[in-house]
């Protein structure tokens, strides 16, 4: 797994982020990490971005001052920072789907705020039958320093 170096990493919680899971997994759990946003949307993370290897595009809107609107390929999602402890995570909800499930995921954003990469959590450490907020918290806690608490990293360019 590459990451980035400590000069050019910025770890926050974008809801961005969100929409940038659904290229990497569904959308499974019936609950978001916290039940309301953690913080104020990250204006980095507004914009259009492409995959490293050109097949995925996103576009990153601000609805509120707290909830991200997103286009994933032209799936739309809201998302929102759900920050677990001092570890930065966003809750995503793909919203044309009757069922309105959510995917988990975190990310860091380059210092110059040009380069974002994403890890959605694995739905193997955190099951999808986890049906409450507290719960997931606490899976998220106990598995902070589990090297296999996310699937593989995407990582996306910002459009000029």
């Amino acid at each position: 797994m590459r990451t980035l170096g400590p000069a050019t990493r910025t770890v926050t919680v974008g809801v961005i982020v969100a929409l940038c899971l659904v290229a990497f997994s569904g959308c499974d759990y019936e609950v978001p990490i916290t039940s309301s946003p953690t913080r104020k949307i990250d204006d980095r993370l507004l914009g259009d971005w492409v995959s490293k290897d050109g097949k995925d595009r996103m576009k990153v809107r601000k609805l509120d001052d707290f909830i991200y609107v997103c286009s994933f390929n032209g799936d739309l999602l809201q998302a929102f920072h759900s920050d677990v402890g001092q570890t930065p995570f966003i809750s995503a909800q793909y919203i044309e789907s009757a069922d309105r499930k959510y995917m988990y995921l975190t990310y860091t954003i380059s210092a110059d705020g040009e380069r974002l990469v994403i890890r959605p959590v694995n739905t193997k450490i955190i099951p999808v039958e986890t049906k409450d907020s507290a719960t997931v918290q606490r899976l998220l806690q106990d598995n902070l320093q589990n090297p296999v608490l996310f699937e593989e990293e995407g990582e996306f360019t910002k459009e000029k």
